[in-house]
């Protein structure tokens, strides 16, 4: 028997990607939180425990000294959708080898349950949980194993689910470990699970596998906010679940005032917090519960930070698909809920700001039934969106990745390599025709992002994002320091990115490149700015082509009444 006060444990996170839960940096999954909490839960120590990311381990190969000198080595990770990534590179199976093959004392390895931890990263699509050469592996909660077997005294574990009344303990407990991710404090986005698993049953996706939603109270969410709000994180997203219309429900129903105390109770004990977001959303729970639902949207939008994303899963808006994958919701259906939302959550708190809380429509590709027709029908679907004036934040095109335990088997990706061209065709399509001009709606020119975290450089151009839910990519012009925030206020558009010039941008000081990237302003214009500075204020920079540098532009410190608004409670009605 091993006595935990004496136990060293090293966890390096290889990062998570479920439908319902994200873990890649910025963000810091559950997973390694909740399983620090455990550790301490069974009576190790908070000091004798260390947190490594990956990516952490490739850039520094004094740290894999933590690897193999603990006494027990914890790997959590395992992707279950397919995504790119800016922020940092999932866990190749080879590393996860190799960290199993460096360390020392007992080795641990988990992950999404039922699921692998790095062959998907590869593109395979044999998602059986391999041992990559572990003593054990946990094939169920990587967190419940880490407890039970450190209160065995290393002796093993049975696979086991945690429950809540172990998880409000450990959700708490576990909150230091963000001290020890390279982001923290600044670019680090804590992700808030309320609950896993899904009442509905759709063909291709994994989440159904944890069972039925069982809701943590927000009171457990809410502490566990507050022990990461000590901790330094300011950034927060309510992303670990299958709908959040339904938290503290059966399941399918919405519960406002459970809502209300969640999203009111972060608020009181992180009222600092600069991003409250969240992720998925069912429209199904909207077009069946339309007032409790709109009410819920409310106090979401009251309380949430700009630029909020509620994920609908579409998923295809062809009605053949729909029956054969078990699809809950209708394209009309879906559009209504597109309407309730811009409705009760799509409001600006200022002008120049995001609006509060806009659908995203995830759209898959490769599911049983697929036809030349399906694209047909997503399209007019998205055309309708847009006809309609309304507005969605994302538009998500993917093609389904194939898991043992659903109903998809291999048929997923059989579908998609059929269909590659036709795919690719309307994937173009889309971005040129709907995501474009939608941008343009959702985000006009003079429109501020504040906090652009500037992440690296491209063809003399400087790209960062905001931290939150699908943040938008924000090319700059020049290059800029890596690391730092700015304020930014948007001038142009592509396809689901946006420019941007530094906002208040002082024409005293702004290049030529950041002053001709200001709509209106042409190169001509540009050089004449330069020539003629510096100025006492903007209103000496008019000229008589309408071209309004006000929106954007100071002069120095003479020009301080450019202001903005940036209170995240107040409707502008």
């Amino acid at each position: 028997m091993t006595d935990p006060d004496s136990l060293s444990v090293t966890i390096v996170d290889g990062y998570v990607d479920e439908p319902a839960h994200f873990g890649v940096p910025p963000y810091i999954s559950t997973y390694p939180r909740f399983t620090a909490g455990a550790l301490v839960d069974a009576g190790v120590p908070r000091e004798q425990i260390t947190y490594h990311t990956i990516d952490e381990l490739r850039e520094d190969r004094m740290k894999w000294g933590d690897v193999s000198q603990a006494d027990l080595f914890i790997y959590v990770g395992g992707m279950t959708v397919p995504g790119k990534y800016v922020g940092g590179t999932p866990a190749e199976p080879d590393e996860v080898k190799e960290l199993a093959w460096t360390a020392n004392g007992t080795t641990l390895l988990g992950g999404p349950v039922r699921f692998g931890v790095g062959e998907e990263n590869s593109g395979a699509q044999d998602m059986e949980r391999k041992d990559l050469d572990y003593e054990f592996v946990a094939k169920g909660d990587i967190e419940a194993a880490a407890y039970d077997l450190v209160d065995s005294g290393l002796e093993g574990f049975n696979d086991r689910m945690r429950d809540n009344d172990e998880l409000d303990r450990w959700a708490s407990a576990g909150a230091f470990v963000v001290e020890q991710h390279p982001n923290h404090p600044d670019y680090l986005i804590a992700e808030l699970e309320t609950s896993r698993g899904c009442a509905y049953r759709c063909s291709f996706c994994t989440e159904p596998l944890y069972g039925n939603p069982a809701f943590r109270s927000p009171e457990s969410v809410v502490e566990e906010v507050d022990r990461l709000s000590d901790h330094g994180l300011e950034h927060f997203r309510i992303g670990r679940q299958a709908d959040i219309l339904a938290y503290g429900g059966d399941g399918e129903a919405p519960n406002p005032e459970a809502l209300h105390n969640l999203y009111a109770g972060i608020r009181e004990v992180a009222p600092n917090l600069q991003t409250l977001h969240l992720d998925n959303m069912n429209p199904v729970t909207i077009t069946d519960y339309p007032e409790e639902s709109r009410e819920a949207i409310r106090i979401i939008a009251e309380y949430n930070t700009p630029g909020d994303t509620a994920a609908f899963g579409l998923e295809s808006a062809d009605p053949v698909v729909q029956e054969q994958n078990n699809l809950l919701v209708t394209a009309e259906e879906c559009l209504e809920a597109v309407r309730v939302v811009n409705e009760a959550g799509g409001w600006r708190p200022d002008e120049n700001r995001l609006p509060k809380l806009l659908p995203g429509i995830n759209l898959v590709h490769g599911l049983q039934g697929e036809r030349p027709e399906t694209y047909d029908h997503n399209r007019r679907f998205l055309r309708q969106v847009y006809d309609e004036g309304l507005m969605l934040r994302r538009i998500n095109i993917r093609q389904v990745m194939a898991f043992a335990g659903t109903e998809m088997g291999d048929t997923g990706a059989d579908i998609a390599k059929e269909h590659k061209a036709q795919f690719q065709e309307y994937k173009q399509e889309v971005r040129e025709q709907v995501d474009n001009p939608m941008l343009q709606r959702v985000v006009p020119p003079g429109t501020v992002l504040p906090n652009v975290h500037l992440e690296y450089h491209q063809d003399g151009k400087t790209f960062g994002r905001q931290l939150g839910t699908y943040p938008l990519l924000v090319g700059i012009p020049g290059e800029r320091e890596l690391g730092k925030s700015i304020d930014v206020a948007i001038v142009d558009h592509g396809y689901r990115s946006v420019t941007g010039v530094p906002y208040p941008l002082d024409v005293n000081a702004a290049s030529m490149d950041e002053l001709t990237t200001v709509p209106g302003v042409t190169d001509s214009r540009a050089g004449d700015i330069v020539v003629s500075r510096p100025y006492d204020s903007v209103a000496e920079v008019a000229n008589d082509d309408g071209v309004d540098l006000t929106r954007f532009a100071t002069a120095g410190d003479a020009d301080v009444d450019v202001t903005r608004t940036f209170e995240p409670n107040s409707r502008a009605d």
